[in-house]
């Protein structure tokens, strides 16, 4: 292994987020061959990282193999590994992982529901989230109160929020009735409570919200709440070239195991029904 910047290396082992692992190194919680490490150093493959104490397990790019799940979040479950308050995570429904663990790309709060993806690789998850790509995400939004016209002209031109200026790319009309009106909006930033925040920003309340879509992934109607599917190879192939990342040489070699697998179970079928 080529010596790499710490963020990256503990990203590719899938414990954190790159931006994560900076703000570990930047508190002291990494070290290199017993040194406390600051944020800049670089290490190989030679070298003992420890992340708070633990020595940390490296695989190489060579047999790395990048995964990612899509799941239906249900309203009710947080987006934490764990909770004071002993409340459900989306965790707990995943499946287990043997190369590192799964990490959230981004969040969606606890009355949200809808699309949002894990990935084992920390890399996948920095650029996914990262404002420079400017990933589309698209929501079902319900909105108790009056909306005009001028209204949704403005969230579509820009309002300006405490923490910067933020705007819906597009809002759709998708009906209801009386107060309660549901629309689909689209952006591509991920600032907290964003959705909600606009609208409230008009004295308006959003009393459901449900992610439907995240970059070119609609959330599949087949896909129950709470239940996790496995990307298929051409749909993680999609979000590896819309971030700028090439495949791993474990990932193309499982997928066409995995494709010769599938051949050969198709072929032992045709024959014993031929039976």
């Amino acid at each position: 292994m080529i010596d790499e910047k710490l963020q990256k290396i503990i990203a590719h082992a899938g414990l954190a987020s790159r931006r994560e692992a900076e703000q570990w190194i930047k508190a002291g919680r990494v070290s290199v061959n017993g040194s406390i490490a600051e944020l800049g150093d670089r290490a190989g493959e030679k070298d003992k990282i420890r992340v708070d104490g633990k020595l940390l397990s490296v695989t190489s790019k060579e047999n790395f193999q990048r995964r990612m799940l899509a799941y239906h979040k249900p309203e009710g479950e947080i987006c934490t590994r764990k909770d004071p308050q002993g409340r459900v995570s989306v965790f707990d429904a995943l499946p287990g992982i043997k190369q590192g663990r799964w990490l959230n790309v981004g969040r969606l709060d606890i009355n949200t529901s809808g699309l949002i993806f894990f990935t084992n690789d920390g890399e996948l998850a920095s650029r996914l989230m990262h404002p420079s790509h400017q990933v589309l995400r698209k929501y079902a939004v319900r909105v108790r109160g009056e909306v005009s016209e001028q209204i949704l002209k403005q969230l579509v031109i820009g309002v300006e929020l405490d923490d910067g200026y933020a705007k819906f790319e597009s809002i759709d009309d998708v009906g209801g009735e009386g107060s309660n009106h549901w629309y689909n909006v689209t952006l591509r930033e991920g600032k907290n409570r964003e959705v909600r925040r606009l609208w409230e920003s008009f004295d308006l309340q959003v009393s459901r919200l449900h992610r439907i879509q995240y970059g070119h992934f609609e959330l599949p109607r087949s896909l129950k709440r709470g239940r996790w599917r496995e990307l298929s190879e051409a749909e993680l192939a999609e979000f590896e070239q819309l971030v700028d990342l090439k495949k791993t040489r474990a990932s193309k070699t499982f997928q066409q195991a995995n494709r010769k697998n599938q051949k050969h179970k198709k072929l032992k079928a045709r024959k014993i029904h031929r039976k």
